[in-house]
């Protein structure tokens, strides 16, 4: 097992999107293209984060890498505090919010310590998108962030798939882009695991999401070309084949009362 400082120091040398763009990081046109990049890609992102629904509302982001679901939760008009481990990622995000004149609150540490990091205080919403799989103490996140859900407060999480397409291929020996080569700590977990380890919580929903389906090394070229078994695949079917064998596991849950 990986410990914190390995962790650190694997994010601060390759923060988690930073190749969504060949530009110079930090300029406007570097962040809208890693912004449209990453929802091309990832299309389910918006939907499970319902960006519009928080307007007015409290959000805590743990995990916020750097900056893309934040500064969408701050257009939309959220109140939003973001906590990272990274602090190269940190620092990214900030100057993203910068450049496009956002407020928020940007916090520095390890999830396992929020309650040192940003007090006592209550979020309408926790939300933390393939964050929590990448740590030592997943168990330690899990009961810091229930001491910042109210009754009516919503977690959103999401956590990589054991029954997935990518965990097949990834034992397979094939080559599978994201967080793979050289990662720390990436664990995945069935769908019975998932609700063990968030037993303090009412599941609301849960399913699975996301099969990358392009051709590797056109895709790190920008170029967007299906690998010609998903090219030749009716979309309702590879939809199907998402919901499946998804690599992401979406999963909307409440504190128990």
């Amino acid at each position: 097992m990986a410990d914190l400082k390995e962790i650190e120091s694997f994010w601060n040398k390759r923060p988690c999107n930073i190749r969504h763009s060949a530009l110079d990081v930090g300029s406007i046109e570097y962040f809208n293209e890693v912004e449209k990049r990453k929802y091309k890609v990832e299309p389910h992102i918006p939907p499970f984060a319902e960006f519009d629904a928080w307007k007015g509302k409290k959000v805590l982001e743990v995990g916020c890498g750097i900056g893309t679901d934040a500064v969408n939760f701050v257009r939309a008009g959220a109140i939003y505090t973001g906590v990272e481990l990274s602090e190269k990622s940190l620092s990214i995000a900030k100057k993203r919010f910068d450049i496009f004149g956002l407020e928020g609150e940007l916090v520095l540490g390890n999830a396992e310590n929020l309650n040192q990091l940003i007090g006592p205080k209550k979020f309408d919403l926790v939300y933390s998108f393939g964050v929590i799989h990448h740590t030592p103490n997943p168990e330690e996140i899990l009961k810091k962030v229930q001491s910042y859900l109210g009754d009516a407060s919503e977690f959103r999480l999401m956590m990589y798939a054991r029954n997935s397409w990518k965990s097949f291929m990834i034992e397979a020996g094939a080559d599978q882009p994201e967080a793979q080569n050289g990662c720390p700590i990436a664990n995945t977990y069935t769908q019975n695991e998932l609700r063990e380890l968030l037993y303090e919580f009412d599941i609301i929903k849960m399913e699975q999401a996301h099969i990358f389906p392009y051709n590797l090394k056109k895709y790190l070229n920008y170029e967007y070309d299906l690998e010609p078994w998903f090219k030749s695949m009716p979309d309702e079917i590879f939809n199907i084949l998402e919901k499946k064998l998804g690599w992401h596991t979406l999963i909307k849950c409440r504190l128990k009362k």
